[in-house]
């Protein structure tokens, strides 16, 4: 089997699984997702793979780790063991992801292994392009508001715009590692959209959206996607995923609102200093989108 330990907000479980899911296929094994450590864990909305999406996933037990890794599945063994101190210690089958770029090493995972990280590049899954999306594919359909701004968005050349707030803004720490995009990014993004195509309509998202509305001013027509919140926040995912193009934030969020754009036309532009610090990002943005 292969166990994908899954954490952070959707975007991330969404890339955990779809790595996983990836080797699994290619290994002809299960892959069962590790979620035990949302039980203690604060930010963002919990677990939501199974609520949002109608693949039927299916779970590891601690038994299962501990069958799999040995003394190493416990779980003070594990939390130990993701220090790079102790990586000699941590055997083939516990996978750590050792840098944000794409790995190659991930083409020699084995079958029996249990992988932590995050993974956050179309690299590790796009081999299974079709099978993501399907897997992908949002469970409950649009209602209210919901499929009043999606029939909005299908009826015109829709681009949504998306700005990441939340922690970044009320966590030091995220803050310190992300940073913010700021209106430069996004008024450039605009205006290379608006020349490229005729009367567009902005869609924009935010998990601040009343920060956004009164601070962030787009001189065209946009629409502020403001009833979607906690729980119900992954809609925004949805509805961006149904726009022509996009404007992302330094996110997982929109970058999967944008990767599940199936239209082949579609113009993507994404930051190009994804973090406060600045280091590359080059695996992370597919080829074909553009950065600002």
């Amino acid at each position: 089997m292969i166990i994908s330990h899954i954490i952070g907000g959707l975007g991330n479980q969404m890339f955990q699984y779809a790595a996983g899911r990836s080797r699994s296929l290619e290994l002809g094994v299960p892959l069962l997702l590790h979620v035990a450590d949302f039980a203690d864990y604060g930010p963002h909305q919990g677990f939501q793979l199974d609520q949002v999406f109608g693949c039927d996933f299916r779970f590891a037990e601690e038994s299962d780790i501990r069958r799999l890794l040995g003394w190493r599945g416990y779980r003070l063994a594990r939390r130990v063991l993701r220090r790079k101190a102790a990586m000699a210690l941590r055997g083939e089958k516990f996978v750590i992801e050792p840098y944000f770029d794409h790995w190659p090493g991930f083409s020699r995972v084995a079958t029996d292994s249990y992988l932590a990280g995050y993974w956050q590049s179309e690299k590790y899954f796009r081999n299974i392009e079709d099978v993501i999306r399907r897997d992908f594919s949002f469970k409950a359909p649009l209602i209210g508001r919901n499929a009043e701004w999606a029939s909005r968005i299908a009826g015109s050349t829709s681009i949504s715009l998306h700005v990441r707030r939340g922690d970044y803004v009320s966590n030091p720490k995220a803050l310190a590692v992300h940073g913010l995009c700021g209106p430069d990014y996004y008024h450039s993004a605009v205006d290379r959209l608006v020349r490229e195509f005729p009367a567009p309509e902005f869609f924009i998202f935010s998990d601040d959206i009343d920060s956004v509305r009164e601070h962030l001013h787009i001189a065209q027509p946009c629409h502020y996607i403001d009833n979607n919140k906690g729980a119900d926040s992954y809609n925004d995912m949805h509805l961006m995923s149904l726009c022509r193009h996009h404007i992302i934030a330094n996110s997982s969020f929109s970058w999967w609102g944008a990767w599940l754009n199936p239209r082949q036309e579609k113009k993507v532009i994404a930051p190009k200093k994804w973090f406060a610090d600045g280091r590359p990002v080059a695996d992370l943005i597919p080829a074909g989108w553009a950065t600002l």
